[in-house]
Parts: structure tokens; C-alpha cells; sequence
């Protein structure tokens, strides 16, 4: 009963929310809103090499489990890691810091990506921070396992949080693109009701 309750459409919201059986679908869009970033990443790998192509919207909002603290200092140390003095644009493996980079990283790291199967799932899997025009009406598919269970005290940091401390003036330009789009959809949602 409990499973047939979760593989509901609300039509309301567009949004599908299903356990981890994946929908019959060639493409599926998931809203990584409050979604635990390993264990979404996991399922959009195990689907992609399915063979079905995924699209992640709304990655900045994807979550970290963990103290704020213990999560920045444990990124900003692998980071600085590999810089050297030499020239640090050429060193080591570069680390992502934009969360949909971020999140992108983190599936690659849940696939066989030296093989040919891994490359060609690697290649299916698309993420975006927000929700590109294309994407915007299209029904969403939210995973209940993913989801962060919130419980009192419980400690967590979105990804955008973390981007915001790592990069701050990067984040800044960003969120006022991000600001002026949306107030440019609002203008012309505005004008779509009036007519």
C-alpha cells in the first residue's frame, strides 16, 4: 500500500514521486531539491547505465549530511591539496566547486567509467543549477529513498551553501543572473495573465 502511495502524479506540481524503480521513460527529469547527494547519485547512476538518459535540475540545492564546519573544511582541505607553486592551473585533478560540477563528479565516481558502457552512461547523464527553459514544464521525478529525512537537529549543507564559502565572488555573479531571470519570468508571467 505504502509503495502504490508514493507512485503518485501530482498534477499540480508536475512532479512524480517514485521509489527507486525507475518510471518507463527515455528521459527523466529529477529535482534535486533536498535530495542526499550520494544517495542520488546512485540512483542516477544505476539508471544510466540502464540506458536511459537522466537530467538533474536544480543541483545547488542538493544536499550534504554533516556538520556545515566538518563539510567546508573537509572540501576546502581537498582542494588545497593539489595546488603547487609552480603553476596550480596544470597540477593535479581539478576539483569541482560548482555544485552542478560537484554533483557530476559524484556520479562519475559511481560508474565504471574507464569502460566503454561507463563512458556511454557518463555521456546520458546531464546536470543544470536551477531549471532551464526547456526543462520547465516537463513532469519531475523526485526519489523517496534520496530524500533528506529531517529530523530534529539534523545537520546538513546544500551545495550552494558550500560554493557560496568556497567561491564566494563566482557565487555572487551567479545568484544575481539568477535573481534577474526570475524577476524576467515574473514580468512575463504578469503580462500572460493580463491578456
Amino acid at each position: 500500500m505504502l509503495r502504490s502511495l508514493f507512485r503518485v502524479i501530482a498534477m499540480s506540481n508536475k512532479v512524480i514521486i517514485i521509489d527507486r524503480n525507475p518510471p518507463q521513460l527515455d528521459e527523466i527529469v529529477i529535482d534535486a531539491t533536498n535530495h542526499v547527494v550520494g544517495r542520488l547519485a546512485s540512483v542516477v547512476a544505476k539508471w544510466a547505465l540502464e540506458g536511459r538518459r537522466i537530467i538533474v535540475v536544480n543541483a545547488e540545492r542538493a544536499v550534504v549530511t554533516g556538520d556545515f564546519n566538518m563539510v567546508l573544511n573537509w572540501y576546502k582541505t581537498r582542494i588545497s591539496e593539489w595546488l603547487t607553486h609552480y603553476n596550480p592551473e596544470k597540477a593535479g585533478p581539478k576539483i569541482p566547486r560548482k555544485p552542478d560540477r560537484i554533483l557530476r563528479r559524484i556520479i562519475r565516481g559511481m560508474l565504471p567509467r574507464k569502460e566503454l558502457r561507463g563512458k556511454q552512461a557518463y555521456k546520458r547523464i546531464k546536470v543544470f543549477m536551477g531549471v532551464p527553459p526547456q526543462y520547465m514544464n516537463v513532469d519531475k521525478v523526485i526519489i523517496k529513498g534520496a530524500l533528506l529525512s529531517i529530523r530534529p537537529g539534523a545537520k546538513y549543507v546544500t551545495l550552494e551553501e558550500l560554493w557560496s564559502h568556497i567561491e564566494p565572488i563566482q557565487y555572487e555573479a551567479w545568484k544575481k543572473a539568477k535573481d534577474a531571470w526570475e524577476a524576467r519570468l515574473k514580468r512575463a508571467q504578469g503580462k500572460g495573465d493580463k491578456a
